[in-house]
């Protein structure tokens, strides 16, 4: 099992950037695929951005390919999500998952996903 803390959530303008830290305590960081997930007022959870258990593979949402970047560092059992040229379109709650899967499976589907944080607001002024 392991437990999931977002921080790094705010209110900024729009173009503005803000970067997301999940950290990550329990079993070892390395035995999950993670991923950015999203979820704004009355509309569904969305997915954001996928990274594998190395790092190595990375998958985005197409409303935030070339603005977002999700990265992660083991040894110190972080996965952070630089965000860029925000929109008001990205104000939502921000929340991290992990999944105990296979060094090569990805996944946008949020039920896939085994363990949750708390989420982190982002509000994107106009």
């Amino acid at each position: 099992q392991v437990q999931l803390v977002e921080s790094g959530g705010g209110l900024v303008q729009a173009g503005g950037s803000l970067r997301l830290s999940c950290a990550a305590s329990g079993r070892p960081f390395s035995s999950y695929a993670m991923a950015w997930f999203r979820q704004a007022p009355g509309k569904e959870r969305e997915f954001v951005a996928h990274i594998s258990r190395s790092g190595g593979t990375t998958y985005y949402a197409d409303s935030v390919k070339g603005r977002f970047t999700i990265s992660r560092d083991n040894a110190k059992n972080t996965v952070f999500l630089q965000m860029n040229s925000l929109k008001p379109e990205d104000t939502a709650v921000y929340y991290c998952a992990a999944a105990p899967r296979s060094s090569g499976w990805v996944s946008a589907m949020w039920h896939e996903y085994n363990y949750w944080g708390q989420g982190t607001q982002v509000t994107v002024s106009s």
